[in-house]
């Protein structure tokens, strides 16, 4: 006789439930890596944006005070006043430039997406995290169930599985529903 005549059928069952819960891990830890990755990436973006706004805020800020001194300083020639409109021109276009997309309202509407991005990708990897988490916990209780023949085990192993499942959606669908 083999030694595989001995397996108890119902090994097989418990054998599947954990090859499920191993398939739901990696998605888990898949779609994980991704939001943490997209969280750096829309961190990055946005702090390059708030980069490019301050810039455009101290090219403003320049422009201005450069236009208000020369107009303090008196009567001005038509040359200068021609320099004091370019100036106060760009000045007006570094704070908004819907052509471009570059003023400093367009820049900071950008930033904010990003920030908004970055803080929803962040927590669906914490959703992600706790579905990882109670999975592996899952396959370990299925696994022990196994070994030492206590059913209790497999009920606990699904419920963390269940568990698990539930905030893998949660993280898909609703990331910032919960915060844990």
């Amino acid at each position: 006789m083999s030694e595989g005549a001995h397996i108890d059928p119902s090994n097989k069952k418990v054998a599947l439930i954990i090859s499920v819960l191993a398939l739901v891990l990696a998605i888990s830890e898949t779609l994980g890596k991704t939001a943490s990755s997209t969280a750096l990436e829309k961190n990055i973006e946005a702090s390059n944006l708030w980069s490019f706004f301050q810039a455009k805020s101290i090219r403003m800020t320049t422009m201005k005070v450069a236009a208000d001194s020369v107009v303090s300083s008196g009567k001005l020639s038509d040359k200068q006043e021609k320099i004091v409109q370019k100036w106060r021109s760009d000045a007006a276009r570094y704070d908004s430039e819907p052509e471009t997309g570059e003023g400093r309202k367009e820049l900071m509407a950008k930033a904010k997406h990003a920030e908004e991005q970055r803080e929803l990708a962040s927590a669906a990897g914490h959703q992600y995290e706790m579905a990882s988490a109670s999975i592996q916990i899952a396959i370990v209780l299925a696994s022990t169930s196994i070994v030492i023949g206590v059913p209790v085990l497999l009920w606990g192993s699904a419920a963390l599985g269940v568990i698990g499942i539930f905030f893998l959606g949660l993280g898909w669908l609703a990331p910032t529903l919960i915060h844990i």
